[in-house]
C-alpha cells in the first residue's frame, strides 16, 4: 500500500482532471432513453435524468437550450438527448451537459402500465366505489413512519378531528419491497377486522416523487389486493397529477396526503360552530314556543268561566229559542191558513160540475154554429150544382140532337160520320133526341 506524500491531489484538482478526461475523451454524442425526475426550478434550467433498463445518467438543459426544446419534457418519454460528457466540480456529480432534446416515442415503463391500466379496467379492478364512514372510527394508515405523509396526515386529523383514532403500520413506500410489504400489510388487516370490527377504513399514502419512487403504488398484485379487501381503501399517493394503479383500484382517491385526511373526517370547528348556531336556534324556538303556549294559557284562562254562569247563559239562549221557535210556528200556520184558503178557490172554481156545464153550453152553442153552418153550405153548394148543370146542358150532344139532329152508329157502337163508311144493307142504330131508331141503308148516295 502506497503511502502519502506531499504531491498528493486535492479533491477539487481530481474533479478538475476527471472532467477534462471526459470531455476530451468522449465529446459531443447523441443519448437516447427514458426521462424520469424531470425537474423545472425557478432558475429555467431542467434537470432530468435518462436511463435504460441497466442503467441511469444525470442530465441538465440550461435556460438558453430549453427554451429551443418544441414539445415539453415529461416523465416517461423515450428521447435522444445532443450534448456532452462531463462532471459537475462541486459535487463530482458525473452529468450530460444537454444541447438538444428529441423525442424518440413513449417510455417503455408508461407503455406497459397503459396496457397494465387498460386490462385492469377491462377487468373491473377499478369498479370499487364504496362509501366511506365519515368520521371513521379506527383509521389504519399504511405508510413509512418517517415520510412527510404521516405528519401531513396526523397534522390534519389533530387541526380537524381531534378524536380520530388512528393506528399506523409501517411499511416501505418506495423500492422492490414496497408492494409485497403493502400487500402483506392488507391482507392481515382483513383478517383481523373480524376481531376488531371498529377498524373501518385504510389509508394508503406517501408523499411525492419521480415515476421510479411512486413505481411501487403501480404493481399489479397491490391493485387487485385493494380492490378484494373488505374493508374500504382510500388512496393518496404522490401529488394532484401523479395518479397509480392503486389510486383506480381504491374505493376514494386523494390528490395528497392531506387532503386524504380532510375527507375522512369532518371539520371539528365547522361542526362547532354549526351546534353553536344550532344552540342559538333551539333557545330561540324554545323562547317563542314558551311565549306562545304562555299567550294560549292566557287565553284559556279568559275564555274559563263558573259552571252557573255558564247554566245561566244556555238557560237564557234556551228561552231565547223557545221564543223564537214559538214565533216561527205562529207565522208557519198562518201561512199554511192562507195557502190553504188560496188552494179552496182555485179547486172550487175547477169543480167538476162548473166544468161540465160549461162544456154543456159550449156544446149546444157549437150544435146551433154548426146548423147553420151546413144550411148554408147545402144551399151554396146547391146553387153551384144548378150553375153546372146548365153549364153541361148548353154544351151536352143530347141538347143538340132535341134540336132534330140525330146519331148514327154501327153495331159495334162506332159513329159513322161519312156515307162511305156505310155499306147498303148496313144496318144502323140513330139517337135521337128522344130515344133510338133501328136503321137499314138501302144505298149511299154521293
Amino acid at each position: 500500500m502506497s503511502q502519502p506524500t506531499d504531491s498528493a491531489l486535492s479533491v477539487s484538482e481530481v474533479n478538475r482532471r476527471a472532467r477534462q478526461l471526459l470531455e476530451s475523451g468522449i465529446g459531443e454524442v447523441w443519448v437516447e432513453g427514458e426521462l424520469s425526475g424531470v425537474s423545472r426550478p425557478a432558475s429555467g434550467h431542467v434537470y432530468f435524468t435518462l436511463k435504460d433498463s441497466s442503467a441511469q445518467l444525470r442530465g441538465a438543459l440550461f435556460r438558453n437550450r430549453a427554451r429551443f426544446v418544441a414539445a415539453p419534457m415529461r416523465d416517461g418519454d423515450r428521447v435522444r438527448v445532443r450534448g456532452r460528457v462531463s462532471l459537475f466540480e462541486p459535487r463530482g456529480d458525473y452529468q450530460l451537459i444537454a444541447e438538444a432534446v428529441q423525442p424518440a416515442g413513449e417510455g417503455e415503463l408508461l407503455l406497459a402500465l397503459e396496457r397494465l391500466k387498460q386490462r385492469l379496467s377491462a377487468e373491473g379492478v377499478f369498479a370499487n366505489a364504496r362509501p366511506l364512514p365519515c368520521p371513521p372510527r379506527h383509521l389504519l394508515v399504511l405508510t413509512s413512519p418517517t415520510g412527510a405523509a404521516i405528519r401531513d396526515v396526523l397534522a390534519v386529523l389533530k387541526a380537524r378531528w381531534p378524536l380520530a383514532r388512528v393506528t399506523l403500520i409501517a411499511v416501505p413506500v418506495q423500492g422492490r419491497e414496497a408492494a409485497p410489504a403493502l400487500i402483506a400489510a392488507l391482507g392481515l388487516l382483513n383478517r383481523q377486522q373480524a376481531l376488531d370490527p371498529s377498524r373501518d377504513v385504510v389509508l394508503i399514502t406517501r408523499g411525492g416523487g419521480s415515476l421510479e419512487d411512486l413505481w411501487a403504488f403501480n404493481d399489479e398484485h397491490l391493485a387487485r389486493a385493494i380492490f378484494h379487501s373488505r374493508l374500504p381503501v382510500m388512496s393518496a399517493v404522490g401529488h394532484e397529477v401523479d395518479v397509480t394503479l392503486s389510486d383506480l383500484a381504491a374505493d376514494r382517491r386523494a390528490p395528497t396526503p392531506s387532503a386524504a385526511a380532510e375527507m375522512l373526517v369532518p371539520d371539528g370547528r365547522d361542526l362547532r360552530l354549526r351546534l353553536a348556531d344550532l344552540e342559538r336556534r333551539l333557545s330561540r324556538c324554545t323562547l317563542a314556543r314558551l311565549e306562545r303556549e304562555g299567550q294560549r294559557l292566557d287565553h284559556l284562562r279568559a275564555r274559563l268561566r263558573h259552571p252557573g254562569e255558564v247554566l245561566a247563559q244556555k238557560r237564557r239562549t234556551l228561552g231565547e229559542l223557545e221564543s223564537r221557535l214559538g214565533r216561527a210556528v205562529r207565522l208557519r200556520l198562518v201561512a199554511e191558513r192562507q195557502q190553504l184558503g188560496h188552494l179552496q178557490r182555485r179547486l172550487s172554481a175547477c169543480h167538476p160540475r162548473r166544468r161540465v156545464e160549461q162544456a154543456g153550453e159550449r156544446l149546444a152553442s157549437a150544435r146551433a154554429r154548426l146548423g147553420q153552418a151546413m144550411q148554408r153550405d147545402l144551399a151554396h153548394r146547391r146553387e153551384h150544382l144548378a150553375g153546372l148543370a146548365r153549364q153541361l146542358q148548353a154544351v151536352s150532344p143530347l141538347a143538340v140532337l132535341g134540336r132534330g139532329y140525330a146519331i148514327l152508329q154501327d153495331d159495334e157502337g162506332q159513329v159513322i160520320r161519312r156515307a162511305a163508311d156505310t155499306q147498303p144493307g148496313q144496318a144502323l142504330t140513330a139517337r135521337l133526341g128522344g130515344g133510338r131508331l133501328k136503321v137499314e141503308v138501302k144505298r149511299r148516295l154521293k
